[in-house]
């Protein structure tokens, strides 16, 4: 007969916090994306505090970043904006045994995959700016399918035909259903800038 597990408690506290700017929910759902089902409260309020604790540097949380970008404030205040926004609905807590981990309800998730979407556009864009060879886009196929699919609606949108060269590398290493949506996005721009930059295999 196994022993029953006995999980760690979780207490949450909000401090009495009434209302948090969306700019500080998606900044903390951002911190949050490198631990969710790994880590729990306390890690997240030290990468937002800019703690540099060994364990938080071993895993290379110092790179994330939004790394100390609530460094003004203790982490008994931090802690409590993040249990906010879990008693608000978007974090939630799951355990992986006895432990307390993070995870991303849905309305949580959709803040931070636009966060994200952004971020990797950004990303796109200074590897452009600065003429990377084709080959240093590869990393376009890591990032999570729902934020791979926004990345796109977003290139779409601005019809943009510097996206051309690194759509078309991209698709010839992507995934069938990602290539596809990639040939739209490429067809689509071509047809608004002329097909002046790109050549249609």
């Amino acid at each position: 007969m196994s022993r029953k597990v006995r999980r760690v408690p979780v207490s949450l506290d909000s401090k009495g916090i009434t209302q948090l700017s969306d700019s500080e929910i998606a900044l903390i759902l951002r911190g949050a994306d490198d631990l969710i089902g790994t880590g729990g409260r306390n890690l997240l309020s030290r990468i937002l505090k800019g703690s540099r604790i060994k364990r938080l540097l071993e895993l290379g949380l110092d790179q994330s970043p939004v790394f100390g970008a609530l460094g003004d404030l203790s982490l008994e205040l931090i802690t409590a904006r993040i249990d906010w926004l879990i008693i608000n609905d978007y974090l939630a807590i799951e355990y992986d045994y006895r432990l307390p981990m993070l995870t991303y309800t849905h309305k949580g998730w959709e803040i931070e995959r636009k966060t994200y979407t952004a971020e990797m556009l950004m990303k796109l864009d200074q590897q452009i700016s600065r003429g990377d060879s084709l080959e240093s886009f590869e990393w376009l196929n890591e990032i999570n399918r729902q934020v791979i699919m926004g990345l796109l609606d977003a290139i779409e949108a601005s019809a943009n035909s510097k996206y051309l060269p690194a759509l078309k590398s991209w698709s010839s290493i992507a995934v069938r259903k990602v290539r596809q949506r990639i040939e739209k996005v490429i067809l689509f721009i071509s047809d608004h800038d002329g097909g002046s930059l790109f050549d249609r295999d």
